[in-house]
């Protein structure tokens, strides 16, 4: 009796495993196949537009050309730019998207809550608020830039006011969306109001806080930007508008693949954050499919 049970128990964990390899190995052809997917549409996309340009069937002058594109990417990387060398320039835009990024978010995580926890604040500052991010973002640069000059702070203010918006509304409707059995039961237990924010309210809201950081950082570089196309003294966005007084597509484009490769960079930190910090959750039905 014994011995069958040992057999049995064998073959259940042999079954076990080979199950685990038979995942890990469709795992591995999946991300092959996503990687594949990647650069075949890559190759399809600059292929197609550099013999479109090769043929004379689009302008080059208008549309650039990818083999333009990298040579105009490595003589700003070598030659730098008239407003100093190009690593200055990328730095200065970073740097404005970055102190936006987070002024906005910690603003917008902090409104969020604290509106969404009072019906009495939402009630009152709710309009200013809708009246404010109905005006467009190009006049507040343009206010901005007035009020500061041309230096890092205009930046900086319209970047932290796109990424606020986006981030409020996810942390304000995260905090109305927490279950409110968990709060009573909190409450019951003899939790304070502070305790019951920092332990079940910003907990079960930091999904919807995270899930806005995605999008929120291209915002901020989209902020950085134009306020340095609308008046700066260094930026990417600079380049890009001397760029395009100068009919340079290349230049233009080849400014847009470094941001590209910025936003990319830190869309992969902010994931890397946002599995540490929700570590605890258990997967969705669509994560757990994709393992």
């Amino acid at each position: 009796m014994s011995t069958t049970t040992a057999s049995a128990a064998q073959a259940k964990d042999g079954g076990q495993t080979s199950a685990a390899a038979a995942a890990k190995r469709a795992a591995r052809r999946r991300v092959a196949s996503v990687w594949a997917g990647r650069l075949g549409l890559a190759v399809f996309i600059i292929g197609g537009w550099q013999a479109f340009t090769t043929w004379g069937i689009v302008d080059p002058f208008f549309f650039g050309q990818p083999s333009g594109i990298w040579k105009r990417l490595i003589d700003l990387f070598q030659h730098g730019t008239e407003f100093g060398s190009f690593y200055s320039n990328i730095w200065t835009t970073i740097q404005e998207a970055l102190i936006g990024f987070a002024a906005g978010s910690v603003a917008g995580v902090i409104f969020g809550v604290a509106l969404g926890q009072s019906r009495f604040l939402s009630d009152v500052l709710g309009p200013y608020i809708k009246m404010v991010n109905a005006i467009p973002r190009i006049v507040l640069g343009s206010i901005f830039i007035v009020a500061f000059g041309v230096g890092v702070t205009p930046k900086i203010l319209l970047a932290a006011v796109l990424v606020f918006f986006i981030v409020f509304f996810n942390a304000f409707q995260g905090v109305r969306e927490v279950d409110r059995n968990v709060l009573a039961n909190a409450k019951v237990l003899g939790a304070s109001r502070l305790q019951i924010t920092q332990h079940v309210i910003v907990p079960s809201a930091l999904t919807w806080i995270i899930a806005s950081l995605h999008s929120a950082f291209g915002f901020a570089i989209v902020g950085a930007l134009v306020g340095e196309v609308l008046g700066a003294q260094s930026g990417l966005g600079l380049v890009i508008k001397t760029a395009q007084n100068q009919f340079d597509p290349n230049g233009v484009f080849a400014t847009m693949l470094v941001i590209s490769v910025i936003v990319l960079g830190a869309e992969w930190l902010i994931a890397k954050l946002e599995h540490r910090l929700l570590s605890w959750r258990p997967p969705a039905p669509s994560e757990a499919n994709s393992l």
